[in-house]
């Protein structure tokens, strides 16, 4: 798996789209590592496209991944979570990159 999406983080990708009224267009994820070794990451809607991206459909969402992120992205998933302080955020479970944690046994109420 390159890249993974959650529903709920769909769901908002297409709702944050229609308000910005970016509806069709293809989200951008880009990452890259930090000299920490941490990773940064970047997304935002992108109808440029150019011929060496690499173009992903996960949960109805399209997504465009430039060559120098593809490694850095590989088996991330994109969610969108509430966190302690009561705000939704879209978090990246990325195993590539020195802090990930992967998740407790989530009480996921879909």
């Amino acid at each position: 798996m390159l890249l993974e999406v959650t529903a709920k983080a769909a769901q908002q990708i297409r709702y944050q789209a229609k308000q910005n009224r970016m509806e069709g267009m293809p989200l951008r994820i880009a990452a890259k590592r930090n000299p920490d070794g941490t990773l940064h990451y970047g997304m935002g809607y992108d109808d440029t496209g150019r011929d060496d991206d690499t173009t992903i459909n996960t949960a109805g969402v399209d997504v465009v991944i430039s060559p120098m992120s593809l490694d850095l992205l590989s088996d991330t998933v994109l969610d969108y979570v509430q966190l302690d302080d009561g705000k939704f955020e879209f978090i990246f479970l990325n195993p590539n990159d020195p802090n990930y944690k992967p998740p407790e046994n989530s009480q996921d109420n879909d």
